[in-house]
């Protein structure tokens, strides 16, 4: 009863700091952060043991298993440079780093501070992908930071465990014991057994995931053997003394890319939504869990041998030098990077690299991996506490300060504007590629051709009509309008749903299956609404520079003297009103979009053959060429 009590309190305490915080613009994992901190004092609240097991088995591979279905297997390969060159270099570099200056202001053996400088040394997936989306940083350094954080916890804990077996220290959590004498070839051995044999086990995981898959049509059966994908990924590579970090990781990753392949689109759909509300409550849990150590903690140093005071003046040098160490490394090794390899770069700009460097938030593998160490080892409670304080101070200090850092160096997010203009090419191209396949389909009626066409055409429509601004009277886009009148329809239909149900005319399953299919369509344009509130909320930024995609958009000029400055020539002329604007590169002509009643700039590349029109949208700089549909 208490368990289930205590499960339930953090629950409801993740869910409500989560949606309270939200108005005041504060990240939920740093609110809930402080208040585990404060809970934790409070005499009232009891003391919540955080279990290694509960982290390393339990939260662990859900969480990598999470955050690897969101991570792209084609930008982790396009940037792996910068990637292993923090997941493996830095955590090595800032674990020695530390392991100094641990064995200069302890009375530990070097092993010892080795397998400190290992528990601080690697930033946490959880950590890193909460505050870089929330944040909103650009893609790149989005990707180069969870590719780092997913991958360095297999050199953080095979060095941790290495260091462990150095010092001769008794058997511990998870196999850190020892396995005889230590040297160079054994501690390469352990590297080269975990890296290999980590992406072994996960490749054979996801074969099997893949086979049995590919035999399972309902989507609540394949949801439910997602969720046990991360557990038959980790427990058994862990087992083989292999990495089970890189086995979830490994597993998540080739899923994810070939879930078009492996998955109908109601299993997807399933997979992402549950996979969204497990990964809210686990990633915010863990914040909580951290804070609420704080106590507990704190009483075990006091009855140490190291002085409370002591301890805490070495946990915040730690701190510092975790976080000096990482521009330290990240400097240098963006330019020798960009001299060895300029297609997988780090980011090159300073500012980049410098908010890079600053995003380096440890979280809740680093308190765990610190109660893994066995109970003879030397300063046990002051090296849990120090890593406690590299944990919070961490959290706090970069999470808080690193929005403001992106802000004064320029460091800026996607630019909404420009993700609907790449949206719609895309969709354009799949839009133009169902239509070529409908061409070849034999004996088509022509009726539901046309049809076909039709429902094709809105929908790359109504991405080009995110785009741009409104017209001369501020009329919403014939898309907007659609949305909200079916709105106002399924509301309507709900009601008359609810009045049929309570008169109990109908079969319950009949009215659960009319119901279900107002409410996928009801989703589907709340989301589609959302995402066009922002793009229209979103400031104008200065566009970047978009290369030329074909000959036309290299040849011809970038824009022209437009005819006339009050809007589409032909809409003015016929009494019509438009949506967004056009220009004609070649000869000026203004003319209204496709999403426009009159379609005049399409009509004017049909008179003329002109190949190239531009948008005439505050803020935006592409073109558009009708010959070769593509964008520039």
């Amino acid at each position: 009863m208490n368990l289930a009590l205590t499960l339930a309190a953090i629950a409801v305490t993740v869910i409500l700091v989560a949606r309270l915080s939200a108005p005041f613009g504060l990240p939920a994992p740093i609110a809930l952060l402080i208040v585990g901190l404060i809970a934790s004092v409070l005499p009232f609240i009891p003391d919540v043991s955080l279990d290694p097991d509960v982290v390393l088995l339990g939260l662990l591979p859900p969480l990598l298993y999470a955050a690897a279905l969101n991570t792209s297997l084609v930008d982790i390969r396009a940037n792996r440079l910068p990637i292993l060159g923090l997941s493996v270099g830095l955590v090595l570099f800032t674990t020695f780093g530390v392991a100094l200056l641990a064995w200069w202001l302890l009375p530990i053996p070097f092993t010892v501070a080795v397998a400190l400088g290992a528990i601080v040394a690697p930033p946490d997936a959880v950590a890193a992908t909460a505050v870089a989306r929330g944040i909103g940083l650009p893609r790149r350094i989005t990707t180069i930071l969870e590719g780092e954080s997913l991958l360095n916890d297999a050199t953080a804990l095979v060095t941790l465990r290495t260091a462990i077996a150095a010092a001769g220290l008794a058997t511990s959590h998870h196999g850190f014991a020892s396995h005889g004498p230590v040297s160079v070839g054994s501690v390469a051995r352990d590297f080269g057994l975990a890296v290999v044999g980590g992406v072994g086990v996960g490749w054979v995981v996801f074969m099997l995931i893949g086979l049995i898959r590919k035999n399972l049509t309902e989507a609540t059966s394949d949801t439910a053997l997602s969720f046990a994908a991360p557990f038959l990924s980790y427990l058994p590579a862990e087992q083989l003394g292999a990495s089970g970090v890189l086995a979830v990781v490994t597993t998540g990753l080739l899923l994810a890319h070939k879930s078009l392949v492996l998955q109908s689109a109601a299993s997807r759909l399933s997979e992402r939504v549950n996979w969204a509300s497990i990964t809210f409550l686990l990633e915010n849990t863990v914040f909580l869990l951290i804070g609420l150590q704080l106590s507990s903690t704190v009483t075990d140093v006091r009855a140490s041998e190291i002085t409370l005071g002591r301890a805490v003046i070495v946990g915040v040098a730690v701190l510092v030098a975790v976080l000096v160490l990482r521009p330290v490394w990240m400097f240098p090794f963006s330019y020798l990077s960009g001299v060895l390899g300029k297609a997988e770069r780090m980011p090159s700009k300073a500012a980049s690299v410098a908010v890079t460097s600053w995003a380096g938030m440890r979280g809740v593998v680093t308190l765990a991996a610190a109660l893994t160490l066995p109970p003879d080892t030397p300063a046990r409670p002051t090296l849990i506490l120090i890593a406690l304080i590299v944990t919070v101070g961490t959290l706090a200090l970069q999470s808080s300060t690193l929005p403001a850092l992106a802000r004064a160096l320029g460091v800026r997010g996607p630019d909404p504007r420009e993700d609907a203009l790449q949206e719609a090419t895309v969709v354009q191209a799949a839009t133009g590629a169902g239509l070529r396949s409908l061409d070849e389909e034999p004996g088509l009626d022509p009726v539901v051709a046309q049809e076909l066409r039709e429902n094709a055409a809105l929908r790359v429509n109504r991405i080009w009509e995110r785009l741009g601004t409104l017209g001369p009277s501020d009329t919403e886009p014939p898309t907007e309008t659609r949305r909200r009148l079916r709105m106002v329809m399924l509301d309507a239909e709900r009601h008359e749903l609810v009045r049929i149900r309570d008169e109990d005319d109908v079969d319950h399953e009949i009215l659960s299956s009319v119901m279900n299919q107002l409410d996928a369509e009801e989703a589907a344009l709340t989301w589609s609404m959302a995402r066009a509130a922002r793009l229209r909320d979103a400031p104008l930024l200065t566009p970047d520079q978009v290369s030329p995609g074909c000959s036309h958009l290299s040849s011809l000029p970038d824009c022209a003297v437009p005819s006339t400055a009050d809007g589409c020539e032909e809409c003015l002329r016929e009494g019509e009103t438009w949506v967004h604007l056009r220009i004609c590169v070649s000869c000026g002509h203004v003319g209204c979009c496709d999403s426009s009643p009159g379609q005049h700039a399409g009509k004017h590349f049909t008179a003329t053959r002109h190949p190239v029109m531009r948008s005439l949208e505050p803020g935006e700089a592409w073109r558009w060429c009708f010959v070769d549909e593509v964008l520039g």
